[in-house]
């Protein structure tokens, strides 16, 4: 949903570009300290400190914001750019991932661990849908309609940690929030797919 309405954040992305280009760094290298700082998450996670967690994960996506928002300003787009964003995306959502597996998380329906490999599992599919349709060329422009797109997991990879600070034992909750829309947005993306 987010990603439809990016239009909107074009003046902010356009700011962010202007300030963060100035301060020395390529795109490129705000990616790859997009992902140091999801490596940094992954060992708070694993060591249960939740709030050092938030704050490597909410710097890590400024980063990963940032890093685009440099290469259009800065007309440093590249292939090997978008390449490497789209990468380190995935990277850094499973190291997350893996890390909330080391937490003893109560059962929700059933055991938390298949609900965080469903997060993992959604994650990849909504991407890989998008990127197969356009490899396929079953589509000329990118799938980026959906109910839960990168921003949205963003958002509620965020509020997860952000309710282990408080209560790890709810953290359950919004984690089976994000697997099934995840996963519906997945199944959202093949169907337009196939559609078009």
């Amino acid at each position: 949903m987010l990603e439809e309405r990016r239009e909107k954040f074009k003046k902010i992305e356009t700011e962010i570009g202007r300030i963060f280009s100035k301060l020395g760094p390529s795109p490129n290298q705000y990616t790859l300290n997009s992902i140091v700082f999801g490596i940094f998450c992954f060992v708070s996670l694993f060591y249960k400190n939740f709030t050092l967690a938030l704050i490597f994960f909410l710097i890590s996506a400024i980063f990963d914001f940032v890093d685009g928002a440099v290469a259009k300003y800065s007309n440093k787009i590249t292939k090997i750019g978008a390449y490497l964003d789209t990468v380190s995306d995935r990277f850094v959502e499973a190291l997350i991932f893996l890390a909330l597996l080391t937490i003893p998380l109560p059962k929700f329906i059933f055991d938390s661990k298949y609900w965080i490999f469903l997060c993992l599992f959604g994650s990849l599919m909504t991407t890989y849908a998008k990127a197969a349709a356009k490899e396929k060329e079953l589509v000329t422009q990118e799938l980026k309609k959906g109910l839960f797109g990168r921003g949205e997991r963003m958002i509620l990879i965020g509020i997860t940690i952000l309710v282990g600070i408080f209560n790890k034992d709810l953290m359950v909750y919004p984690l089976s929030l994000l697997a099934i829309f995840s996963n519906l947005t997945a199944i959202q993306r093949i169907i337009l797919a196939l559609k078009s």
